[in-house]
């Protein structure tokens, strides 16, 4: 295998890793946000806004916490470059 099929390969596997990671923490997030009462907050009878809200907030959240980790496994991973 050459040098730029591995590259790619790599590429290939950090991409499933990243969308597998998202779906997971949204999926997470929006079983957590199950339990908050949004409805409250609300004018009644806007269910449909307030289902649009709570799959925004899952997707912001979901993201940045995926992120987050993804972010802290590469750093861990190149910490063996600062000795």
């Amino acid at each position: 295998m050459d040098m730029l099929e591995s590259v790619g390969q790599d590429m290939g596997q950090q991409a499933l890793i990243g969308m597998l990671s998202h779906l997971t923490f949204i999926v997470i997030t929006w079983y957590v946000l199950q339990i908050v009462k949004l409805d409250a907050l609300f004018v009644k009878g806007r269910t449909f806004e307030i289902r649009v809200l709570m799959i925004f907030l899952t997707i912001a959240i979901g993201t940045t916490v995926s992120r987050f980790f993804l972010d802290f496994i590469e750093w861990s991973g190149q910490l063996i470059y600062l000795f």
